[in-house]
């Protein structure tokens, strides 16, 4: 099946849509645009689909109202804005479903809801549990209490990581560009990549200019790794304009005809491994030598203290940390099991050196991720 054709038929799908899509600098809210995304989400849901919807806007719909002209710099600023949006937001969004007889569930998220382990499944049992009482839970950063959190691109990143998260089958991804060119679209010769098949071909592909609108905080760079995280744990993606929701979100047999696919190439990832790729925090690294890289990403052994000579950061048992190969690329990331005071004095020792009760491993081999 193609990957358009899988984005067709997904019976879960997450679907994202930015700041610029649904707001204006001068009128805030622009509510025909956001009544028809609602009736193009309504519209696949009638199919019988579950739908997840993250959204950005909260900050963008409360500059209106508080009179400011542009995105504020200042966080305080920002975290006002977003206060008085996010309330506009939900409103809109739950009048505009109701005309379809749909209910809507608000669930406001923090990075710590994505990187502590126990609030990632806290967020993982309230979005099922929405979905089982067929509520369609409408997803945004929590940008009222968000510290540095505020930054580029966050929802397109914790999109991703709800699709993961509710064991979604397509990732939709809704901007204000209509997909990914090999360049600057707004200059003449940028092409249109209607599909990335592997993602080794996005090295080629220009995208440090973020967007420009002035209301979202996200560009291209941001969506391109949104659909990186998702397509290697398996999960198809496309990329479109928001103002063709109705088209990207088609269901006929070959799937929608526009916008960029992500083909899914990688296989589904446990949530465990999935959270320790993507959202955990880390804490610190440790240096390993080539024998070491080798154990854990040809043979995917468990992490010996032989292996390791050197220690960074401040951590504890049970605390995420990058392993780091000799050229200095992390190569894995993984739960540690000692603390970083520990290390010094048993690093680079053969485990029946060891002390009786410092052998074991560094890292097991079920508390650790390639990365690649």
């Amino acid at each position: 099946m193609s990957t358009r054709a899988q984005v067709a038929a997904a019976a879960r799908l997450v679907v994202k849509v930015g700041s610029s899509a649904l707001t204006s600098l001068d009128g805030g809210l622009d509510h025909g645009r956001l009544d028809a995304l609602v009736d193009a989400l309504a519209a696949r849901r009638a199919t019988g689909a579950q739908v997840i919807l993250v959204s950005s806007g909260a900050i963008a719909a409360g500059l209106a109202p508080l009179g400011l002209s542009r995105r504020p710099r200042d966080l305080a600023s920002q975290q006002a804005a977003a206060s008085v949006g996010q309330l506009l937001l939900a409103h809109a969004y739950a009048a505009s479903f109701a005309r379809h007889g749909v209910t809507v569930g608000q669930v406001l998220l923090t990075a710590d809801d994505v990187i502590r382990r126990a609030h990632y499944r806290n967020a993982q049992r309230t979005l099922i549990r929405l979905l089982s009482l067929r509520t369609l839970p409408v997803v945004n950063e929590n940008d009222t209490v968000a510290t540095d959190e505020i930054r580029v691109g966050d929802n397109d990143r914790l999109a991703a990581l709800v699709a993961h998260l509710v064991g979604a089958e397509a990732l939709v991804l809704l901007s204000d560009v209509d997909g990914l060119y090999d360049g600057d679209p707004r200059k003449p010769g940028a092409t249109l990549l209607p599909e990335i098949h592997d993602l080794a071909e996005l090295a080629a592909v220009n995208v440090e200019k973020p967007g420009a609108s002035g209301l979202g905080r996200g560009g291209m760079a941001t969506k391109i790794e949104a659909a990186t995280m998702a397509a290697s744990a398996g999960i198809p993606v496309l990329l479109a304009a928001a103002d063709d929701a109705a088209l990207a979100l088609d269901t006929s047999a070959d799937g929608p005809k526009l916008g960029t696919a992500f083909r899914a190439g990688g296989q589904r990832l446990s949530a465990r491994r999935f959270w320790l790729r993507h959202a955990a925090d880390v804490r610190g690294q440790l240096d390993l030598d080539d024998g070491a890289v080798a154990a854990v990403l040809k043979r995917r052994r468990s992490l010996l203290a032989a292996g390791v000579h050197g220690v960074r950061g401040d951590f504890v048992a049970g605390d995420v940390v990058d392993l780091v190969g000799p050229h200095g690329a992390v190569v894995a990331r993984g739960v540690v099991a000692f603390d970083a005071a520990e290390l010094p004095g048993l690093i680079g020792r053969r485990t029946r050196d060891l002390p009786p009760e410092f052998r074991r491993e560094l890292v097991h081999a079920d508390d650790l991720v390639p990365l690649r």
